[in-house]
């Protein structure tokens, strides 16, 4: 099975560059200085018209990871509005007032996902305590990534944390989605402890920039580096 190598794509204009430079699934997401807040229907709708690539959908409605029961019950909507919109899974995940995993809250929401998969994404680098994090998020239901960058400072920093993690667990390995200011030379070395997840978000856009829109050049270079390095992996 081929890597999963995952994109953030901000609106339509993102998709050439997607699609031809060889992506295989959109997260979607708003406001990128928030690091990622819930989309408007009609960008999931325009890109669903615009591509065949899944996507997959975030449900943040601000820039931390706590929530409340008001906020919890607009996201419950908008969770319906964006499946009906396009959405093939969504994106979500809430820390407690003591930076735990609040097992409650997320599970609310993902009880509105129906049969949509979801994907955990980086609150898990600010709980508190990670080993207990993990203990508690790969047994959520209907979980199948868990986009992490083993450390609330990026991949730079936990690169040895995931690799470690990767290398004790297969079924830890194979949940992991490696991202959060992934590097080509970080690649490898997640490819050998057994990740088959990446997620990409600048690195794909000229000059680094969210104003730019994804580039295919740029997606074909993480395309053959990711394809490349797994293979030489197994």
């Amino acid at each position: 099975m081929r890597p999963l190598l995952e994109l953030i794509a901000l609106g339509p204009g993102d998709v050439r560059g997607a699609v031809d430079g060889g992506a295989d699934r959109l997260e979607v997401v708003a406001d990128m200085a928030a690091d990622g807040l819930t989309p408007s229907v009609d960008t999931v709708r325009d890109l669903k018209r615009a591509c065949d690539l899944p996507l997959r959908v975030m449900l943040r409605a601000n820039d931390g990871f706590a929530t409340s029961g008001s906020e919890l019950e607009r996201l419950k909507v908008a969770a319906h509005q964006l499946a009906t919109a396009g959405a093939d899974g969504f994106v979500l995940g809430f820390l407690g007032l003591n930076a735990e995993v609040d097992v409650e809250a997320t599970l609310t929401l993902v009880d509105e996902l129906g049969d949509h998969p979801w994907t955990f994404h980086r609150a898990i680098d600010h709980a508190l305590d990670h080993e207990a994090a993990w203990d508690v998020v790969p047994g959520l239901a209907g979980v199948d990534a868990i986009l992490t960058a083993g450390s609330a400072r990026g991949v730079g920093s936990g690169l040895d944390e995931l690799c470690r993690r990767a290398s004790a667990s297969p079924e830890t390995a194979a949940l992991i989605m490696a991202g959060g200011g992934l590097e080509p030379d970080h690649v490898p070395w997640l490819a050998r402890a057994g990740i088959r997840q990446f997620h990409v978000g600048t690195r794909v856009r000229p000059g680094g920039s969210w104003k730019a829109y994804i580039d295919a050049a740029l997606v074909r270079s993480w395309r053959t580096l990711v394809d490349d390095a797994v293979a030489a992996a197994l």
